[in-house]
């Protein structure tokens, strides 16, 4: 059983930086495919980025492709997120998965979950 905690979430403004981490216990981080997701208010949980174990595959939405960096540490079982040149339509809360499934970007193939770190852009 894995265990996510989110972290880095804020209020910022369009064009500004944010980077997120997400730490995990209780399982063997290294076996496992992670990814952010993100659900805005009203809308269905999306995929915004996933990265296998090793690191060698990543996916990236194409609302965040070239802005987005998707990031692991097994030694210190962190995945990160950084996020650059935010826009105002990236505001949502973003949660952290795990899945032991390889390279799966679906949300119900995910079986853990972190609680979910708010990020809202100001425009």
């Amino acid at each position: 059983q894995v265990q996510l905690v989110e972290s880095g979430g804020g209020l910022v403004q369009a064009g500004d930086s944010l980077t997120l981490s997400c730490v995990a216990s209780g399982g063997t981080f290294s076996r496992y495919t992670m990814g952010w997701f993100r659900q805005a208010p009203g809308k269905e949980r999306d995929v915004v980025t996933t990265i296998t174990w090793s690191g060698g595959f990543k996916y990236y939405a194409d609302s965040v492709k070239g802005r987005f960096t998707i990031s692991r540490d097994n030694a210190k079982m962190t995945v990160y997120l950084q996020m650059n040149t935010l826009k105002p339509e990236d505001t949502a809360v973003y949660y952290c998965a795990a899945t032991e499934r390889r390279a799966t970007i679906e949300v119900g193939e995910y079986e853990y979950w972190g609680q979910g770190t708010q990020v809202t852009v100001s425009s």
